[in-house]
C-alpha cells in the first residue's frame, strides 16, 4: 500500500495504522484489567490517602509561591522565606479562628435550632399569600412532598449508613483521612515551595529531548492558568465575605458573621456558589420583615456590582478566558461525576485540559499549513 498521497502524509502515513493498532491493544488491556479490577484496590486506597494532602498542598503552593519568590528577590533565602510565610499564615489563621470561633459557634448553634422555625414561618407566609390563588393546590402538593421527604430523611440516612458498626467504620475512616491530610500537607507544601523548579526539571529530563520544549511550554501555561485562577478565586471569595459581613452588620441582619463566612466559602465555586450562599440569608430576611428583605437585596446587589466591575476584573483579569456558560456546564458535569470535589476542582481541571487542547490544535494548524497551506488560506 502506498502512502504518498498528501492526505495520508497529513494524517501520519503508515504511523496512523500503528497508532490505531496501539489504541486497540490499549482498549483490550483496559477490558482485561476491568475484569480483575479488585487487584487495584490497594492502589485506589493509596491514591485516596495521598490525593487530599497533595491537592491541599498544591492550592496552598499557588497562593504562597509568589510571596516566597518576592522574599527571595529581596535577599531572603528561600528556605527561610518559606518558613516565615508558613508560620505567619498559620499564626494569622489560628488567631482568626480563636477570635471568631466562639461567635460563629454560638450563631451556628442558634441558627441550627431556629432554622426549622424560619422555614415553617416562611412557608406559612407564602401559603397565606397564595392560598386563594390558582397556585394554591400546587403549593399544597409541593409542601406535602417536602414534608414527607424530610420526615423520611432519618430512615434514609440510616439505610445509607448501614449497620452501626459499618457507620462507625466509615466515620473512623473519614477522620483518619482528615487527620492524615492535615498533618502531611504542610510537609508536602514545604518541599513543593522549596524544590518545585527541581521537580519540574527532573520530570522534563524523563522525556525525550525532542519533546522537552513542548512539555515545558505546556507546564508553564498550566501553571499560569491554574495558579492565577486559584489565587484570584480565593481573594475574590474573601473580598465577598468581608463586604457581605459589613453589609449585614449595617442592615442589622441576624447571624451576620456566620452567613458571611458561608458566602465566602461557597463563593470559591463561581456562579453557583453565590446563589447557594444567599439562600439562608433570604430565608432569615423574609421571616424578619419585607423591609429587611429589601435591605438584603440592596446589599447583595451592591456586593455583586463591586465584585463584577471592580474586584474580579482587577484580580482575575482575563487569564482564564472561559465563557460563563462553559463554567456552568463544567461545574454541572464535574459535580455529577465527582461530587463536591468535582465542583471545587472542575474549573482548574478544565483549565489544564484547555491548555493541552490548545497546544494540540496549534500542532494541528502547523501540520495543516505544512501540507495544505499553499492551496488556500493558512491557519493563523
Amino acid at each position: 500500500m502506498k502512502f504518498s498521497s498528501r492526505f495520508m502524509r497529513f494524517i501520519g502515513g503508515r504511523d496512523i495504522f500503528i497508532g490505531l493498532f496501539l489504541l486497540i491493544l490499549i482498549g483490550i488491556t483496559i477490558l482485561i484489567y476491568n475484569k480483575i479490577s479488585f487487584i487495584f484496590h490497594p492502589f485506589i486506597v493509596i491514591f485516596s490517602t495521598i490525593a487530599p494532602p497533595v491537592i491541599l498542598a498544591f492550592i496552598a503552593y499557588y497562593i504562597m509561591n509568589p510571596i516566597v519568590n518576592l522574599l527571595e528577590r529581596v535577599r531572603i533565602k528561600r528556605v527561610w522565606g518559606i518558613l516565615i510565610i508558613i508560620l505567619g499564615i498559620s499564626g494569622l489563621l489560628t488567631g482568626l479562628i480563636f477570635l471568631s470561633a466562639p461567635a460563629i459557634e454560638a450563631q451556628v448553634k442558634d441558627l441550627a435550632t431556629r432554622f426549622p422555625t424560619y422555614i415553617k414561618q416562611m412557608s406559612e407566609g407564602i401559603k397565606s399569600s397564595i392560598d386563594h390563588s390558582f397556585l394554591g393546590p400546587y403549593y399544597d402538593q409541593g409542601y406535602e412532598w417536602v414534608t414527607s421527604t424530610l420526615s423520611d430523611l432519618p430512615s434514609k440516612i440510616g439505610d445509607y449508613l448501614g449497620e452501626t458498626f459499618e457507620g462507625i467504620m466509615n466515620v473512623a475512616s473519614t477522620l483518619t483521612h482528615v487527620v492524615v491530610a492535615i498533618f502531611t500537607f504542610p510537609f508536602i507544601l514545604f518541599f513543593l515551595l522549596k524544590d518545585s523548579s527541581k521537580f519540574k526539571a527532573y520530570c522534563l529530563r524523563l522525556l525525550p529531548p525532542k519533546f522537552r520544549d513542548d512539555a515545558d511550554q505546556i507546564l508553564e501555561n498550566t501553571d499560569v492558568q491554574v495558579g492565577s485562577y486559584i489565587r484570584g478565586q480565593i481573594i475574590v471569595a474573601s473580598c465577598i465575605g468581608v463586604l457581605l459581613f459589613i453589609g449585614y452588620l449595617i442592615i442589622g441582619l441576624d447571624y451576620a458573621i456566620t452567613l458571611a463566612v458561608t458566602a465566602a466559602i461557597t463563593s470559591v465555586v463561581p456562579y453557583l456558589g453565590p446563589t447557594i450562599a444567599i439562600s439562608p440569608a433570604i430565608i432569615i430576611a423574609i421571616v424578619d420583615s419585607p423591609f429587611m428583605l429589601l435591605k438584603l437585596a440592596i446589599v447583595w446587589v451592591a456586593v455583586q456590582f463591586l465584585e463584577g466591575h471592580f474586584i474580579s476584573p482587577n484580580i482575575m483579569g482575563r487569564t482564564m478566558q472561559i465563557h460563563p456558560l462553559t463554567i456552568i456546564i463544567v461545574l454541572l458535569v464535574a459535580g455529577n461525576l465527582f461530587g463536591i470535589v468535582g465542583v471545587i476542582l472542575g474549573i482548574p481541571g478544565y483549565a489544564i485540559l484547555k491548555v493541552i487542547t490548545v497546544y494540540l490544535f496549534d500542532k494541528f494548524k502547523s501540520r495543516y499549513n505544512r501540507y495544505y497551506g499553499k492551496d488556500g488560506q493558512a491557519y493563523e
